[in-house]
């Protein structure tokens, strides 16, 4: 009986523990979703520029009674009007909604609220980026539900659509209200 070298059984080990790998990906709960290491913790800190003429967002915002959602927006973002409608919704639901201003020009910042509406109880100005950095924004649009001691439950990065409202959002929401 003639012997199969040990090296020549390698390429189909290593083919079937990727193809594993691949699968496993492909069937997880949400591929869509980014994974958070905020989820289960409390909030990264505030750190924003007031925009003024606005209610600023400051820290103290986020320790109130309450589910509420923490937005990353920039007045330069197309998927931002997108999800415009729906936080102007849950604003007239009366869900606390703070805005962090990505790296905008504040005048900007302020024409975009002017012209669709102020969702946010307070909202301030990220200049360089820094508090994105901290909260692990990949870019804009991002939004935080976070519970009432101040806990982030999700994060959602993309435009809050009505489905994302619906699947993802309301649900976060619900458990915040617990």
């Amino acid at each position: 009986m003639k012997r199969i070298p040990p090296l020549a059984l390698l390429p189909p080990v290593i083919f079937a523990g990727l193809a594993g790998l691949f699968l496993g990906g492909m069937f997880r709960m949400d591929p869509d979703a980014l994974p958070s290491t905020l989820v289960g913790q409390p909030a990264p800190v505030v750190e924003v520029t007031p925009l003024p003429g606005l209610v600023p967002f400051t820290r103290a915002m986020l320790e109130e009674p309450g589910p509420k959602l923490v937005n990353f927006w920039a007045s330069w973002c197309a998927p931002c009007r997108v999800e415009h409608p729906q936080l102007m919704a849950l604003q007239d639901e009366g869900l606390a909604i703070y805005g962090v201003n990505y790296k905008d020009d504040a005048g900007k910042a302020r024409a975009f609220l002017a012209e669709l509406g102020d969702p946010f109880e307070g909202v301030g100005g990220d200049d360089a980026g820094r508090m994105a950095i901290e909260w692990g924004v990949y870019g804009v649009p991002e939004t935080f539900v976070l519970d009432s001691d101040g806990t982030v439950l999700l994060r959602f990065a993309g435009p809050v659509t009505d489905v994302i409202l619906e699947k993802r959002i309301r649900p976060a929401l619900a458990q915040a209200a617990e």
